[in-house]
């Protein structure tokens, strides 16, 4: 029987999925993966996030907000968009948000404004906010922490950094979400050897499917498109890595997802 687990960030509107979405939500079924929670990364792709939630409700979930790659479209009638959507039932999360340094698909300037305005939507609507960081650590954290006070609960999102910010993030009150970056032994081995830090109660898992496919799985899938139904795979090398039962990381991240998106 496998074990009831929700994955907290998925692109399942991502056009990758178009010709055979049914069928990725029944093999997530299937592998145990119960709750969704759809990531929302664009006015558009917030909208069609939300509508797709709406068809499963209490199964699929999403997050509303504009990825650090779109802050250069963000504008008021995003944040109206945000504000909007957050009222809806299906939604759990302000974000994606965030800074991303690594790509620079929009100028950094934009990305501040972009995510300084999801903050103050998530401070105003009392909402969780979902966040994304890429070599941006130190502006990252300047716009986030005076914000916390007035934040209920926020998630770094797909965390992929090093001991020093794991710390500093755990010592802001994040919360981790790790996805199959721990699987790759070559640019996630750091990962694996300090996700034990996390406490118990700040641990939630992720797919971030179609991408970051773990490449521990056996055998081998023929493609390269990641999908919910291998959460259990991220959830196997996660137990591992912290030296703990996969009955138990299953238990703990799914109460926690529960609890962070008061699901």
């Amino acid at each position: 029987m496998p074990y009831e687990l929700i994955d907290i960030g998925t692109n399942l509107t991502h056009d990758s999925f178009d010709e055979d979405r049914d069928e990725i939500m029944q093999r997530a079924n299937d592998a145990g993966v119960s709750r969704m929670i759809i990531t929302g990364s664009s006015n558009q792709g917030s909208l069609d996030a939300v509508n797709l939630a709406e068809t499963e409700p209490g199964r699929l979930y999403a997050t509303a907000g504009v990825h650090p790659h779109h802050a250069a479209d963000f504008d008021d009638r995003s944040a109206d968009l945000i504000r909007e959507l957050a009222a809806r039932d299906a939604v759990v999360a302000v974000g994606e948000c965030g800074l991303d340094y690594f790509r620079n698909f929009s100028p950094r300037q934009a990305q501040l404004a972009a995510f300084q305005s999801q903050l103050d939507i998530a401070a105003e609507t009392a909402m969780p906010v979902f966040l994304h960081q890429r070599d941006a650590h130190d502006d990252f954290v300047e716009v986030l922490e005076p914000m916390l006070p007035r934040i209920t609960r926020a998630v770094a999102h797909c965390f992929t950094g090093e001991h020093e910010s794991l710390r500093e993030y755990l010592a802001m009150g994040l919360w981790i979400g790790i996805t199959g970056w721990i699987c790759d032994e070559r640019r996630g081995a750091h990962l694996h050897d300090i996700v034990s830090a996390v406490p118990d109660d700040r641990l939630l898992i992720e797919t971030d499917a179609p991408y970051l496919l773990p490449r521990t799985i056996q055998p081998k899938p023929k493609t390269r498109r990641n999908e919910p139904a291998y959460l259990p795979e991220v959830l196997r090398v996660v137990a591992e890595a912290r030296g703990q039962t996969e009955e138990h990381v299953a238990r703990i991240t799914t109460e926690n997802a529960i609890r962070f998106f008061a699901l």
